[in-house]
């Protein structure tokens, strides 16, 4: 992003990074979203989120664009309530990473994000409270043979570092592995799948580039979009891989990191 030019794509995490701690945006946030957009940008969600988990935040956000969902899987029209494109895990690539996960954890619990639910085994006990309405409970995550947009992993006595660091050279190309703000959690999509990806081709349908874009992120599953965008900016609060890699640095989503960013570009900064 050329110095003096307003970004034609502001691309934003939002856990840990647009929301607040209580998981809120601020009226200074809304404020600078909406002056974004009023300057010519268009607002993308970029999240680990499901569908579901987006549309109270655009609601508050006042945004009604394309969110990215399930790091990339997903890509989802917030106005339509429509999901216009998804990459699923092929069901025989998810046998194969189970088989891998299985063997370097012990234990681990298992879940599928669908698209629309979470398929949960018995092991995989984690519950988003204002999501529980989402949760299926099943004997297999293959069970009705729904779409694995997104392979949850949990083994809540180890760090997601600790989870990455174990299946990540057995899992290998098979699929994409990731983790984002929970803690004993890997989430898995299909190989070549990732946020930066999706908005990559996000880009490209609106005849952008990458130096067109400037994004915000704190975990891992956001770094490749920080590295893409023209303009990568890490939280104050981010993971230290994030800290240490992205261009560029803020304040942290309890600071209003984001709008700070935006009213500097509005400025002319």
């Amino acid at each position: 992003m050329s110095i003096g030019t307003f970004p034609r794509i502001v691309a934003t995490d939002l856990d840990g990074t647009l929301l607040t701690t209580a998981g809120t945006v601020t009226a200074r946030t809304r404020q600078a979203l909406q002056a974004a957009r009023a300057a010519g940008a268009e607002i993308v969600f970029v999240t680990a989120r499901a569908p579901r988990g987006v549309v109270e935040i655009a609601r508050q956000a006042g945004v009604t664009g394309t969110a990215i969902c399930s790091n990339g899987a997903i890509v989802y029209d917030v106005a339509t309530d429509e999901i216009t494109a998804s990459s699923p895990l092929a069901p025989g690539t998810a046998r194969k990473v189970i088989e891998a996960l299985t063997l370097a954890l012990p234990g681990v619990g298992l879940a599928v994000e669908t698209g629309r639910n979470v398929l949960a085994e018995a092991a995989y006990t984690r519950r988003v409270e204002h999501d529980l309405a989402s949760y299926l409970e099943v004997e297999s995550v293959f069970d009705g043979g729904r779409p694995i947009v997104k392979l949850l992993a949990l083994s809540p006595a180890h760090t997601a570092d600790e989870m990455y660091a174990a299946v990540a050279g057995a899992i290998g190309d098979l699929a994409e592995v990731t983790y984002s703000g929970v803690e004993g959690i890997l989430e898995i999509s299909a190989a070549g799948v990732t946020k930066a990806v999706t908005l990559d081709r996000l880009c490209a349908e609106r005849g952008l580039a990458a130096a067109d874009v400037v994004a915000f992120g704190d975990m891992p599953n956001d770094l490749a979009v920080l590295l893409y965008a023209g303009a990568g900016y890490a939280m104050a609060n981010a993971h230290p891989m994030v800290l240490s890699a992205a261009g560029h640095r803020t304040l942290s989503n309890d600071e209003d990191g984001v709008a700070v960013v935006l009213e500097d570009l509005l400025a002319g900064g």
